[in-house]
């Protein structure tokens, strides 16, 4: 049976970032899957990866709800978007990835 786009984001996110997601690369990461994803998806996605990494006490799923609104309230720049972006093309990421053009 073939992967789900769920186990597919999962591994990409595994092999982009084998030492975890560095806090600053969360906005540009969500920035990138929220065309891509419901909120509901990348809650999931972000509580399995937190207990993969180890988090004693991972976040709500309300917790991670307000996190995504509050991260994605401000957009990231485009190059951060872009260094998340080359990081999971790096890794197989084949989904389009619209990040705007540089000014």
């Amino acid at each position: 049976m073939a992967p789900s786009i769920f186990e597919n984001i999962i591994n990409w996110i595994r092999t982009g970032y084998p030492e975890g997601i560095p806090a600053s690369d969360y906005p540009p990461l969500l920035a990138l899957l929220t065309p891509v994803l419901s909120e509901s998806e990348i809650t999931d996605i972000v509580l399995k990866l937190a207990v993969e990494h180890g988090a004693e006490n991972p976040a709500t799923p309300e917790q991670i709800g307000a996190a995504i609104h509050a991260i994605t309230a401000e957009a990231p720049s485009v190059e951060e978007q872009r260094q998340v972006a080359a990081r999971l093309a790096a890794a197989g990421w084949p989904l389009a990835l619209e990040v705007p053009a540089a000014d």
